[in-house]
């Protein structure tokens, strides 16, 4: 029996503006975070601190991810830039 994954082809990657976009989803939860300080008591009172925590956990993991994405952006150009200079190795990699 086939399996619908057999019956066609997986779509390209999606390229753009990764970097662009990392920063500012971690910017984003930051903010959320920084926003529900002032309410910590009332986050506290009804057992919901962790919509708090979370944001503070997103913007932490965004911080990895800005990171991961900004060395991957490198290594592709450094890769594009090596294929172009006809396979020589880029200096400083």
């Amino acid at each position: 029996m086939w399996k619908k994954s057999e019956l066609r082809e997986a779509p390209a990657p999606l390229e753009g503006p990764v970097v662009a976009t990392i920063t500012g989803g971690t910017v984003i939860w930051f903010v959320l975070f920084l926003a529900q300080l002032p309410f910590y008591g009332w986050f506290d009172d009804r057992g919901t601190t962790w919509w708090v925590w979370t944001c503070l956990a997103g913007g932490g993991l965004g911080l990895l991810g800005v990171w991961y994405v900004r060395r991957r952006d490198a290594a592709i150009k450094r890769d594009a830039a090596a294929k172009r200079d006809g396979g020589r190795a880029a200096p400083g990699a």
